[in-house]
């Protein structure tokens, strides 16, 4: 498709804004100059990202000071969980202010399209995603693939979660077990949860201790609900359940990191329905099916669709029950997905 050209207003306009950014980092810049020079800004700390707010950051020193910083010019976009040096400032209404210097390496990233169709990264420096399912509303597991298809990709390692186990009943315990059954046979860790009742929170609570994660999951399976029941000193909003859709409502607007008591932290990520895929690959989507990433290359023709090809690799190990039908059928699904938009 043809690169729209813009009108001569529309090109004055880009520029005009650009102007104005332009003029505005010059100010910040000056301004962070001043307090130095005043000597308003204390010796370079190092810090963590705890939450963002538009063109300001709430940092954390290691003795758990927060901070209300702006951002130097050109760091590009801080997320929550970002390390960074960042100068002290001084303190305005009993807000402690600073100045962030530099943004540190990030040692992973949680990416993903965001409203206008562009890869944002949410949180940084994650050593686990929790990926919280539930009976309502209920768990399917092409949603399941997705997020671990996002997961793989980002280099996080990820724990299926099973929340609410209150609404386990016989009527669909076994269909949960079986779930459940199919990732821990292909090497995922699964936990099974309710925050209503704390003998059920031990073993999550000796996962989390020691490690940066990060919750994500459908709307309504809960995750604000265990926030505030493992951290009961945090104040969160927590969104009842549609009754008449059995969806939840997004209750979460800005992702936020939390301490637990023993030590690791928890990052609460606004609630999505599910990841967007669209912006990946059908590599991208296989690297997500560790069973089946193994065999690409191994087909005959370079360019098998795996559908009906012969010498197939893939639908080989389908016949054989090397690789089971109902997830190679969830591989395929979320591929044609990428063509269908």
């Amino acid at each position: 498709m043809a690169k729209r050209k813009l009108t001569k207003r529309q090109a004055w306009r880009v520029e005009k804004i650009q102007q104005e950014k332009a003029k505005r980092a010059e100010r910040k810049e000056t301004d962070i100059a001043e307090q130095l020079n005043a000597g308003e800004l204390g010796e370079e700390s190092h810090g963590q990202v705890i939450a963002h707010f538009g063109t300001q950051v709430e940092v954390e020193d290691p003795q758990r000071q927060s901070y209300r910083c702006y951002l130097r010019a050109n760091l590009g976009s801080l997320v929550t969980g970002d390390r960074v040096v960042f100068r002290p400032g001084p303190e305005n209404n009993g807000v402690h202010t600073g100045v962030v210097e530099t943004v540190l390496q990030r040692a992973s990233e949680l990416s993903r399209p965001n409203p206008y169709n562009e890869i944002k990264p949410v949180a940084a420096n994650i050593d686990f995603i929790v990926l919280v399912i539930a009976p309502e509303p209920e768990a399917h597991a092409n949603l399941i693939d997705r997020y671990l298809v996002a997961a793989e990709n980002c280099q996080i390692e990820p724990i299926i979660l099973l929340n609410k186990t209150d609404l386990i009943g016989d009527h669909n315990r076994q269909r949960f077990e079986d779930l459940l059954a199919t990732y821990e046979q292909l090497g995922y860790r699964t936990l099974r949860v309710c925050s209503k009742e704390e003998a059920s929170l031990a073993e999550f609570k000796q996962f989390l201790n020691g490690r940066i994660s990060v919750f994500v999951g459908q709307s309504g399976v809960g995750k604000s609900s265990l926030i505030d029941t493992l951290l009961p000193d945090e104040e969160l909003k927590v969104g009842a359940l549609s009754a008449a859709s059995k969806k939840g409502r997004h209750t979460t607007t800005t992702a936020r990191l939390y301490h637990f008591p023993a030590g690791g932290d928890l990052i609460d990520s606004p609630g999505i329905r599910e990841f967007g895929l669209w912006h990946m690959s059908e590599a991208d989507v296989m690297l997500g099916f560790k069973e089946i990433r193994h065999l690409s290359g191994y087909c005959r023709f370079r360019d098998c669709k795996h559908e009906q090809e012969p010498g197939c690799a893939i639908l080989q190990a389908v016949e054989n029950g090397d690789i089971s039908e109902a997830r190679f059928i969830s591989y395929k699904r979320i591929v044609e997905t990428l063509t269908e938009l």
